[in-house]
């Protein structure tokens, strides 16, 4: 592959990416409603370290595991960031 092609390829994954980003953010949006209902904390960190686990144990490279826990901890936070907004109303 050229240069070029590659890069249209990882274009295409960034696109993909923030297709997925966003529609998990949809769905951390809809359990901050849930949450606001059922009067539960936004934050949960055995659910956290679950994900983190999670993926992990699923990871096959190159990227190593740290690398995995951190993009998904940054994941994570923004979520969190949505809950509570939906849980204190804000927008």
């Amino acid at each position: 592959m050229t240069i070029d092609e590659i890069r249209a390829e990882i274009d295409r994954l960034d696109s993909e990416l923030l297709r997925i980003f966003n529609e998990r953010a949809s769905l951390a949006l809809n359990i901050g409603h849930l949450k606001k209902g059922l009067d539960l904390p936004v934050y949960d960190p055995a659910r956290e370290k679950r994900i983190f686990a999670r993926m992990t144990a699923e990871n096959q490279g190159p990227l190593d595991d740290q690398a995995i826990v951190r993009l998904f901890e940054r994941v994570v936070d923004e979520s969190r960031r949505l809950e509570r907004i939906m849980t204190s109303g804000e927008r």
